[in-house]
């Protein structure tokens, strides 16, 4: 790829812009690799605004590899509870178990030895290494990749598979190995503060003059992307089994989507309601038990990255029986205020507030 620019006047406009406007935020308030590291899992798939309050409580809560591997991963889920994506909770655990067990308590800053870890991939090894620990690594994330399309005007779609690989090559190329650290953050903060998807802020860009969208009136352009295929729809049937003064819960085994998180029984369904003697004989299949359905509680509905689901909530009854779960991984039950003290997913946490109205 050629560059027709002169690179270096690029990377000190960029780093000059960065040094005055570059957001405050409390990961970059350290130089811990742990707290970076922590932070750039959270990032993934996270706005930042949205991160800070969970990175500031996570970190207070485990402020060190040590402290979060001796910790029970539930604990861990429950202090992620809400933030998605709870994969990367499960592998910053695993991994932080490796590093006291392998590289004494320390982050290590070999990528080779960084990138075995369970969770770390080439752009979070870029971005930890090249911002704790100086390594001239290029990053590549959504926001470089919108910066670097425009200025270059490529038209590899960003959200194609290969899209990393052809973008880390121009990112390699811009990389400024005096002060990677700077320029990393720099070219990431430059698309999520003037680089921005739509209506992008080109009369505040330090380096529009080297870019040949905003020469070209193209930034609408570009970046390309392939059209997004069609989300599909699901639907199910949760059911609260009381048994007494308490209710019935299961955990999803703990790997694959949602994993180690807490609910309540659920059935495939259907937006036609189905007989109460058709849901009570899928949940006794589910979980061994006898149940009666005394009422309809609530709908819900939640969107997931991959699909859209509708939930109908029904309250039932335990009348007999042994608990032999098929799908779930173990169960408990639980009162409300024991509920609220496990890890539960965004779709449970919608309907707790009539759930704790119907049980008062």
């Amino acid at each position: 790829m050629v560059f027709f620019m002169n690179v270096k006047r690029f990377r000190k406009n960029l780093l000059d812009w960065y040094a005055v406007h570059h957001r405050r935020l409390p990961w970059r308030e350290t130089s811990d690799p742990y707290a970076v590291w922590v932070s750039e899992i959270m990032l993934q798939q996270t706005r930042v605004d949205t991160a800070i309050a969970y990175y500031q409580r996570f970190m207070e809560r485990f402020p060190t590899p040590n402290q979060l591997a001796a910790s029970d991963i539930q604990d861990v889920l429950k202090m992620w509870e809400g933030l998605g994506y709870y994969s990367r909770a499960r592998n910053l655990h695993r991994a932080a178990g490796i590093i006291v067990s392998q590289f004494e308590g320390r982050i290590p800053d070999d990528p080779q030895r960084f990138l075995t870890l369970p969770g770390v991939g080439d752009y979070t090894c870029a971005a930890v290494l090249s911002i704790a620990f100086g390594k001239a690594l290029p990053v590549v994330d959504g926001n470089v990749k919108r910066v670097i399309a425009r200025l270059l005007e490529m038209g590899t779609p960003v959200n194609q598979p290969t899209a990393h690989a052809v973008f880390k090559e121009p990112a390699a190329r811009l990389l400024c190995h005096d002060h990677p650290s700077e320029f990393n953050q720099a070219v990431m903060e430059l698309g999520a503060l003037v680089c921005i998807p739509k209506s992008p802020r080109c009369p505040n860009c330090p380096v529009s003059t080297f870019c040949l969208a905003h020469k070209n009136h193209t930034t609408g352009v570009y970046p390309k992307r392939r059209p997004p295929k069609k989300i599909p729809h699901r639907h199910t049937i949760i059911v609260v089994i009381q048994k007494k003064e308490k209710m019935l819960v299961v955990q999803r085994p703990m790997e694959g989507f949602l994993g180690g998180l807490w609910e309540f029984p659920s059935i495939p369904g259907s937006f036609k309601s189905p007989p109460a003697e058709q849901i009570t004989g899928e949940i006794r299949g589910e979980t061994g038990l006898t149940i009666e359905i005394t009422e309809k509680l609530t709908r819900i509905k939640h969107a997931y990255t991959h699909f859209t689901l509708t939930g109908d909530i029904y309250m039932g009854r335990y009348i007999k029986g042994r608990v032999r779960l098929q799908t779930a991984k173990t169960h408990r039950w639980v009162t409300v205020g024991a509920l609220k003290r496990l890890p539960l997913h965004k779709a449970t946490h919608k309907f707790l507030e009539p759930l704790a109205a119907f049980l008062r």
